[in-house]
């Protein structure tokens, strides 16, 4: 569950940026990078590596201790999440769809390796990577935000980059045995753990 928590805090935080970019137009660049490089780190040796460590998920597990106290204010986060969740048991079906967006992250790792995930070619390339692939499953993920701001198409690409990050977290979780049931029946496992990374 200690593991499994920072794949949930990586969904969460990575979807905190979807509605602030929606919102606003803008990320906070520091938790932006950490999203984006997760995207390209698919063999990393532990899930905390996969996000740079655990100090890099602090915005993500703060969410998640919100979300569980019930003092989150955002009721757009848990559908967004539940959302992904959803999408990403549709994705991991798709073996052609997997091996597309695998190799679509493949072709743009030299240039994020040379410029950084947040550079604007390598957020327009996964933002389109998941327009041409993700978005066409069900159920579709619906992001609101300022229609001022999702009517550029360099945030709609932000915002889908992103996306796709909040998904490979959802695989994550998977993969380390995550499911539904865990909100349910686990409830208290969960909150132990994300105090434990936080204090």
């Amino acid at each position: 569950m200690s593991e499994r928590v920072l794949a949930l805090a990586g969904l969460a935080q990575a979807l905190a940026q979807v509605r602030r970019i929606a919102d606003t137009g803008t990320a906070e660049q520091r938790v932006l990078s950490t999203a984006l490089d997760s995207v390209f780190r698919i063999d990393a040796a532990t899930p905390a590596a996969v996000y740079g460590g655990v100090e890099s998920l602090r915005p993500g597990l703060s969410l998640l201790r919100e979300y569980f106290s019930s003092k989150s204010r955002d009721e757009q986060l848990p559908r967004l999440a539940l959302a992904v969740l959803q999408l990403e048991r549709r994705f991991v079906t798709d073996e052609a769809m997997g091996r597309r967006v695998q190799h679509g992250i493949q072709s743009q790792a030299a240039l994020a390796e040379r410029e950084g995930t947040t550079h604007p070619d390598v957020l327009s390339a996964l933002g389109g990577l998941y327009a041409e692939t993700l978005s066409h499953l069900r159920p579709r993920v619906l992001v609101q935000g300022n229609p001022h701001y999702l009517g550029q198409a360099n945030v709609v690409a932000e915002v889908r980059a992103v996306l796709l990050a909040a998904v490979r977290s959802a695989v994550l979780w998977r993969q380390l045995g995550g499911s539904l049931w865990d909100f349910l029946l686990r409830r208290r496992d969960i909150v132990s753990a994300i105090s434990a990374h936080l204090d």
